[in-house]
């Protein structure tokens, strides 16, 4: 890659890093996609300032020749889009050459979900009183409770948890803080580990929320661990991950009748058709109802 490429790919990284705020692993997500393109400009040997609305294009068609999926690509595309929007903001590229490029279209694939007997044994899996199965029982509850993401529920302060009203307030996506209730079973489980277990592991200066026997804040891969672990226990056979429990706090709320807005800001999405994919399963669960129990279903 050029000296030009580097270097506006330096920039544009810091850009989403601190300005806009992005997490870790987003900002690292269009850090691969983009030095996939740089490489690509590389062995086309053209330069940044030669890169066109076909130079683009041709590039989409290499991924797809190389059998990478439509969702990689439309996300390759929308890498490239926002790196040249940046340069043409900071007036070092005279236009966006992908501007006007339609990505592929994509079927998008209803999430995965645990219904709620399965939810229910989940969080039942981890039982006595042994301190990492109080702490590991908290975990799962809570991560239902508020339908957080793995990232959000391992980086919780104690500051951002609220047992007295019964919130919790997540940094999600962004950098932005919402505020989400949380019941009365999470919050016993919370109040539980916070006063028997965390005192005797975490270390006097940690503010991290749940931590370690050895006093450090969890890991996702850690907490994934732990969730297929658990899910095991509980004879869940279906595939599992920590999100499943996020996507199945969506759906079971919608089912029972939550409005899509109050979802969309429990979940923290900043557009509401991402929140919008769940009403499809809800609909779902709507119908098998009506099947089930009106006379002429």
């Amino acid at each position: 890659m050029s000296a030009a490429f580097d270097g506006a790919l330096d920039d544009y990284i810091q850009h989403l890093r601190v300005e806009r705020g992005l997490s870790k692993h987003t900002v690292e997500a269009y850090a691969r996609d983009l030095l996939r393109f740089g490489a690509h400009l590389a062995e086309q040997n053209v330069s940044l300032d030669q890169v066109d609305e076909a130079r683009v294009a041709g590039y989409l068609v290499t991924l797809s020749h190389d059998g990478l999926s439509a969702r990689t690509q439309a996300r390759a595309l929308s890498a490239v889009r926002g790196f040249f929007r940046f340069l043409v903001q900071e007036r070092r590229q005279p236009c966006d050459p992908a501007e006007l490029l339609e990505g592929p279209r994509l079927l998008r694939k209803l999430p995965d979900i645990l219904n709620r007997d399965e939810v229910l044994r989940l969080l039942e899996a981890p039982t006595g009183s042994k301190p990492n199965r109080v702490r590991d029982r908290a975990m799962l509850h809570m991560m239902y409770a508020a339908g957080l993401r793995v990232s959000e529920l391992i980086e919780l302060d104690l500051t951002d948890v609220n047992l007295e009203e019964g919130f919790v307030s997540p940094f999600g996506k962004g950098n932005k803080r919402r505020i989400v209730p949380i019941g009365s079973h999470a919050r016993a489980a919370v109040v539980e580990y916070l006063a028997e277990v965390r005192p005797k592991w975490a270390h006097p200066a940690s503010r991290a929320c749940f931590v370690t026997s050895r006093g450090k804040a969890m890991t996702r891969q850690s907490f994934w661990s732990l969730v297929k672990k658990y899910a095991r226990a509980a004879g869940i056979t279906k595939p599992i991950s920590p999100h499943k429990l996020r996507h199945s706090f969506a759906t079971h709320l919608l089912a029972g009748g939550a409005d899509l807005r109050s979802v969309q800001t429990m979940l923290g999405h900043a557009d509401i058709s991402t929140t919008q994919i769940y009403t499809h399963i809800s609909g779902d669960h709507l119908r098998e109802m009506h099947r089930r129990y009106h006379p002429r279903g």
